[in-house]
């Protein structure tokens, strides 16, 4: 009988588990030191290799030559363990034996000795499926089991799972695993079962399975089944339902280039041939950031602005979340299109050809001469005595240049040369002073903001916050670090509404400080090394927030008419 490939490669050994490296160290160093924990639980995104651990760990535990944290396959218990399923290792599926009576049972057989091997494992798989009945049922088993038990829990939700569970149980975090990895494990298991296949594919693969390293060998296994040993990127697309890239591209440069009959006639075809517009969508969003990527990295030429096709990926993955949660996707999709076209290349290019009009008009004024403005009296009206000033004439050359952009950048600098010092001299305060408990507390908040990230008005100042983490918090600051200098310099610029977002939302009171990712791990080793020699940190005054000065471009004939009369002057 045919095995499917997530069976037939399932992981045998610990070095076999792939993407969990730091998880496999902690279990192989607890059973080597013979620190083997009464119960487990492990949660993560399914697929990630949770149930296919619980198992290499119940066969390494019950080696009876085990020494190098992995299992001999010549004992006993490894031929017994490796030929068929054991009855001391006992698989118990949550969601299908989820009331008391099945707990109860468990109870009522788990005081009886193995038979078998030296360990009785109980895996109870996709634990958040129990009732609250059989939850209270298991807390004190799970509590004092005897010496010859140990429970290995296993669930993707574990928000689900009572407290009173997870505190009695020595939990595991899984990671998604990383495209990398997958398109790794795919190639080997290829080269094993000789199917020839591009890596392109298996890389498409990966990225569809969102991490799952299991969804990644079912699409394998699709694919295997359908093409025999010769897998080419065109099957791939037709037994997925995709759209190749060449299309996608085209559909693209329809959206950037403004030609809405074209796009509407391009989606309506995509519709009527099964396509998903949901997985279209997602397709752009990846061709999309492809293409930036290049053109940053590579500097590849793009065929339209990448100012606008960044701001096209901004919206789509803003809204992603709503188009799949639309009753009928495609006018979804068609109306934000139609809007992004609206807003970015119709109405710029109508403002455009208005500016052109204006500057031709401008030409033929000042085409042949100098222009001489004739300054009228000026009247002071700031006393009850009018002060009449002098009548001037004043010869001005409106070529002249008054640009003013190196002004802005240079007061842009200062303010945020000034906001980074006190952002140190907030991380060193925040140090010095430095509260778990209040971090612990912050972070219980921090959820709060989550029903805030799809506001109009202040969703972007929310998801600002959530792409920071949380480092320290003190009773005046709490510490904020993002991967990029360039997010630090946008939240600064926004401070102000940052501040109150976040204390309106979450009720918190103290003062923000951000820094980078890498600021933040230089400042941490400084904090343990000063810990460690008994040093501390000196409080810190801090100055007053800079603020930014409005500034504009202004016309050249009232910066020179200032230059002659001083404030009198008013811009209308």
């Amino acid at each position: 009988m045919y095995q499917a490939l997530y069976r037939k490669y399932r992981p045998l050994l610990f070095e076999d588990v792939v993407g969990q490296k730091s998880i496999v160290r902690v279990l192989k160093n607890s059973i080597i030191s013979n620190h083997v924990a009464h119960a487990y639980m492990f949660f993560g995104p399914r697929g990630t290799g949770k149930t296919s651990l619980a198992k290499i760990f119940a066969r390494t535990i019950n080696c009876e030559q085990n020494t190098t944290g992995e299992i001999c396959q010549n004992c006993n218990s490894c031929n017994l363990m490796l030929k068929s399923d054991s009855i001391d290792i006992i698989e118990i599926d949550a969601a299908s034996n989820n009331g008391v009576d099945e707990i109860r049972e468990l109870k009522s057989k788990i005081n009886l000795v193995p038979n078998q091997l030296k360990y009785k494992i109980y895996i109870i798989d996709e634990v958040h499926m129990l009732s609250i009945g059989a939850f209270n049922a298991l807390l004190k088993t799970l509590e004092e089991p005897p010496e010859h038990a140990i429970f290995v829990l296993a669930t993707t939700d574990p928000q689900k799972v009572p407290d009173t569970i997870k505190s009695r149980c020595q939990c595991f975090n899984f990671k998604r695993i990383s495209d990398l990895y997958i398109v790794d494990r795919l190639r080997f298991i290829c080269d094993q079962e000789e199917i020839e296949v591009d890596d392109k594919i298996l890389k498409h693969i990966a990225i569809a399975s969102n991490g799952g390293m299991r969804d990644s060998l079912s699409s394998l296994d699709m694919l295997y089944s359908s093409c025999g040993k010769k897998i080419t990127m065109q099957d791939y697309i037709e037994i997925n339902d995709l759209v190749d890239d060449e299309e996608i591209s085209l559909l693209l440069e329809e959206i950037l280039s403004g030609n809405i009959d074209v796009f509407l006639n391009h989606i309506e075809t995509l519709n009527n041939c099964g396509k998903n517009i949901i997985q279209v969508c997602e397709m752009l969003l990846q061709y999309g950031h492809n293409l930036i990527i290049d053109f940053y990295k590579n500097n590849n030429k793009l065929s339209f602005d990448y100012t606008l096709l960044e701001k096209f990926l901004f919206l789509l993955n803003e809204k992603l979340f709503e188009v799949r949660r639309a009753s009928n996707s495609k006018i979804f999709i068609e109306v934000l299109v139609l809007k992004f076209i609206n807003e970015n290349i119709l109405s710029p290019q109508i403002i455009s050809r208005e500016i052109k009009i204006e500057q031709k008009f401008d030409k033929l004024q000042n085409d042949a001469k100098d222009v001489n403005v004739e300054k009228k009296p000026v009247v002071d009206t700031s006393n009850h005595n009018p002060v009449v000033i002098e009548e001037e004439k004043v010869s001005i050359d409106k070529k002249e240049s008054f640009d003013n952009d190196d002004s802005y950048d240079k007061i842009e600098s200062d303010f945020l040369e000034k906001y980074h010092e006190i952002m140190n001299i907030r991380v060193n305060n925040a140090l010095s002073k430095a509260n778990k408990e209040i971090l612990i507390q912050i972070k219980e908040k921090m959820p709060l903001l989550n029903e805030y990230v799809f506001d109009q008005e202040i969703g972007y100042l929310v998801c600002a916050l959530l792409d920071g983490t949380l480092r320290v918090a003190s009773d005046e600051i709490v510490v904020i670090s993002l991967e990029y200098d360039s997010m630090i310099d946008t939240n600064l610029k926004n401070m102000e509404k940052l501040s109150n977002i976040f204390h309106k939302i979450t009720g918190v009171e103290q003062k923000l400080a951000f820094i980078t990712d890498t600021v933040w791990n230089s400042k941490k080793q400084e904090y343990i090394a000063k810990l460690q020699n008994g040093e501390g940190y000196e409080y810190l005054d801090e100055p007053a927030l800079p603020v930014m000065k409005s500034f504009k471009k202004r016309d050249p004939l009232l910066d020179h008419a200032e230059k002659l009369f001083g404030d009198i002057v008013e811009e209308e």
